[in-house]
């Protein structure tokens, strides 16, 4: 479909767009699938365990044929199918974890009512391991999904609405994270705001009264409105029906871009919806949790990959003179200073020369980083594309120092060129590996770097921390942004 115009956006009400994009309903129909097949699988597992008796086995194949039709039922009644997790958040997860929790409950008041002789099998290891495959076929799925996303496919178009600066921060960011699959074909803006939006850009620019018609000319499927004055309650009210029956999604942006999560609640007050936005906490039982799993994880670690610890110190210590391990004072949460241990990767003179290697540093922030740096070692190139060169770092977090998951650890003189917004950095442990391992590493910029720490610290949950990890995995092994 052609793009009209900027000026060209204002017409009659929108016709009616399909609630269900054609991709999505294939998308669906895959996922259906899958979960039949792993349904079958586990029933079928469940047959093979049991005596091969007829009489054994009929009431049981009943049963398990009941499991395979019941499960993508209980799938589509809790939302797992819903076409608004496909693909990003952890609502898609936890709609898959409640229907396995509501089959298990199902299964055993109707064997218990009916006084079914059913296989404990059945009950205590089918259903939680056709829950876990089914979490584990959602995200097979969801990374296909991202990497059609990123070719520019199974997309939602958006029209972005708001004021001028508002808009083009909203449109920059879900164009940076296209994963979340929103394409921007156009913006709805304030008068004043047009011509900088329309630079910033580069799509067709509309009035706060097109949105309803810059929709329908240019199939959009989605209306993002950001937060502003000129889009508060009333003007919310009359968009949202004019939006009536044309099957586009209405999204409002809450003004609080890293505030996200479980952190994000609406409740209503004498019957007024709120959005409220709950303190973080940095205390309590959940820290305590952090740091016995960190303790024990990292202990856990150190026994498993202690062979390829000491052969890593043998590549150091052959590869050139100096100490196998390479420690630097780093800051810690609440501006406790520690000393952070990795496996040396660098010359021994490395920090001496940082004077004469200015010129060539690649970072635009306070960070130091330099592209074939001429101080790594030939051992030191490949641990740091892998980063293994860190994986000394497990005793700082075994000792407390460290989390598994985290800010990045800063220098002292990073520190002391901190802003009361960049500090808040300092209220976790620092990680191992954290948002920005997983997205970037070192091709991050310094405001990119910060954004990213900043969102963990505001929204640190020990789910996000799991999720950090598995994709750590994929980010190591992909090397991108390891210099």
């Amino acid at each position: 479909m052609p793009r009209p115009a900027p000026d060209d956006l204002t017409g009659a009400l929108p016709a009616a767009v399909p609630a269900t994009r054609p991709w999505a309903g294939r998308y669906t129909a895959g996922l259906v699938t899958l979960d039949v097949a792993v349904a079958a699988a586990a029933a079928s597992a469940v047959l093979l365990a049991r005596p091969t008796l007829l009489a054994d086995v009929a009431p049981l194949a009943w049963a398990v044929a009941v499991l395979v039709a019941a499960w993508p039922l209980l799938l589509a009644g809790t939302g797992a199918y819903d076409e608004r997790v496909h693909g990003t958040g952890s609502d898609e997860y936890r709609r898959v974890g409640r229907a396995g929790l509501l089959l298990l409950a199902l299964t055993s008041t109707v064997s218990y009512a009916a006084q079914l002789d059913l296989s404990r099998a059945l009950v205590v290891l089918a259903i939680p391991s056709l829950t876990v495959l089914t979490l584990a076929g959602r995200v097979v799925a969801r990374t296909h999904l991202r990497q059609l996303r990123a070719q520019g496919r199974c997309t939602k178009r958006v029209v972005v609405v708001g004021r001028g600066g508002a808009v083009v921060e909203l449109a920059t960011r879900v164009r940076r994270e296209n994963y979340a699959g929103l394409e921007v074909v156009a913006a709805c803006v304030t008068p004043e705001s047009r011509e900088l939006v329309a630079g910033a850009l580069g799509v067709p620019v509309g009035g706060l009264d097109d949105v309803a018609a810059t929709a329908a000319r240019l199939g959009a499927d989605t209306v993002a409105v950001t937060s502003a004055s000129e889009t508060a309650a009333e003007y919310l009210r009359r968009l949202s029906w004019q939006l009536e029956g044309t099957g586009v999604e209405l999204l409002v942006a809450p003004g609080l871009i890293e505030v996200a999560g479980p952190r994000l609640h609406i409740r209503p007050f004498e019957g007024l919806p709120l959005l409220s936005v709950e303190q973080p906490r940095f205390a309590g039982w959940r820290r305590v949790a952090k740091g016995c799993v960190d303790r024990v994880a990292a202990a856990l670690a150190l026994v498993v990959v202690a062979p390829v610890l000491l052969a890593l110190a043998l590549a150091v210590r052959l590869d050139g003179p100096g100490p196998v391990l390479y420690r630097q004072e780093r800051v810690g949460v609440n501006g406790r200073r520690f000393t952070m241990l990795k496996f040396r990767s660098m010359v021994v003179d490395a920090d001496r020369r940082v004077e004469e290697l200015a010129a060539l540093n690649a970072s635009d922030g306070l960070l130091f980083k330099v592209r074939a740096d001429p101080r790594v070692t030939r051992v030191g190139r490949w641990m740091r594309a892998l980063s293994l060169d860190e994986l000394p770092q497990l005793l700082n977090v075994l000792g407390g120092s460290m989390s598994l998951v985290g800010p990045r650890p800063p220098l002292p003189r990073e520190v002391a060129r901190y802003d009361s917004s960049v500090s808040r950095r300092l209220l976790v442990k620092p990680g191992l590996t954290g948002l920005w391992q997983i997205s970037g590493r070192s091709d991050l910029s310094w405001e990119e770097s910060v954004r990213l720490d900043l969102r963990y610290v505001e929204n640190w949950s020990l789910a996000l921390d799991v999720l950090i990890l598995v994709k750590t995995v994929r980010a190591v092994l992909s090397r991108s942004g390891a210099y």
